[in-house]
């Protein structure tokens, strides 16, 4: 298990953990990041990545995807 920060980008990964406080959480869930679902790292620009999930593309801060274990 990892950050999501560390993924290659293109490769589809399995969400196993969502870290952080219970506002943090609900914040990721509200985008689509749920356990379980799948995530894959577009690109990474300047630490920030662009991740897609459930077939739609977001923008999130490193700090963010640090918190996101896949």
């Amino acid at each position: 298990m990892m950050p999501l920060v560390f993924s290659e980008p293109g490769e589809t990964q399995i969400i196993k953990k969502i870290g952080g406080n219970p506002e943090v959480k609900q914040h990721l869930a509200d985008l689509g990041f749920n356990v379980g679902g799948e995530v894959s790292v577009v690109s990474m620009l300047g630490g920030n990545l662009i991740v897609k999930v459930k077939e739609s593309r977001v923008a999130v801060s490193e700090e963010l995807a640090r918190k996101i274990m896949v």
